[in-house]
């Protein structure tokens, strides 16, 4: 999976809008949405409510964890534990980037928010490389990957996938064959 197939899988997530037109229940392959009442809140897919948005037909609301507070308190844990931590939305930095870019003028500190989940990430991603890195250093057969979403494990994917080729290459050429006494290849 490339990074857009990550966040075309993160836009099926549900946020809240407030819509500014009416419109009955529209029916789609993926469940049906509405009524569409202006100043009432509805659930909407992201891919929605970002169309919408564009077309200045609704007011995006921020998902709960969206929020400086909260994610100060994520940041924080998260630097604190050694292990992963929970992320509030699997595709929480996917989401970020699709509504701060296109919705930030709804958004709260919409600066101090993408500043936050950076830090969040940048964070991951550092644990994540030393986590690899002692994967590999320790010869290890396998891992146990608990709390990440799939965009981090996405960011990993390619070196560890050649540092364990590697490693196999290297195992498998350390033990001489048995009749032609000449190391194997696969």
């Amino acid at each position: 999976m490339d990074p857009s197939e990550v966040e075309f899988l993160a836009e099926k997530e549900m946020v809240k809008i407030i819509p500014n037109f009416s419109l009955d229940k529209i029916y789609l392959i993926g469940g049906d949405l509405g009524p569409f009442n202006p100043g009432l809140p509805l659930d909407v897919p992201v891919w929605l409510a970002l169309n919408l948005k564009q077309r200045q037909k609704c007011r995006v609301i921020p998902p709960e964890w969206m929020d400086v507070e909260k994610l100060e308190e994520m940041r924080e844990l998260e630097r604190r534990e050694e292990a992963f931590t929970p992320v509030p939305s699997p595709y929480y930095m996917e989401l970020t980037k699709l509504l701060l870019n296109h919705a930030s003028d709804n958004i709260p500190k919409a600066d101090e928010i993408r500043t936050l989940v950076k830090d969040i990430w940048d964070t991951r991603i550092a644990k994540l490389r030393l986590s690899a890195d002692s994967f590999i250093s320790q010869q290890e057969a396998h891992a146990k990957l608990d709390n990440l979403t799939l965009m981090e494990i996405n960011t990993i994917r390619a070196f560890f996938l050649d540092s364990l080729n590697c490693m196999y290459k290297l195992r498998t050429n350390l033990h001489p064959a048995a009749t032609a006494g000449q190391f194997t290849d696969f």
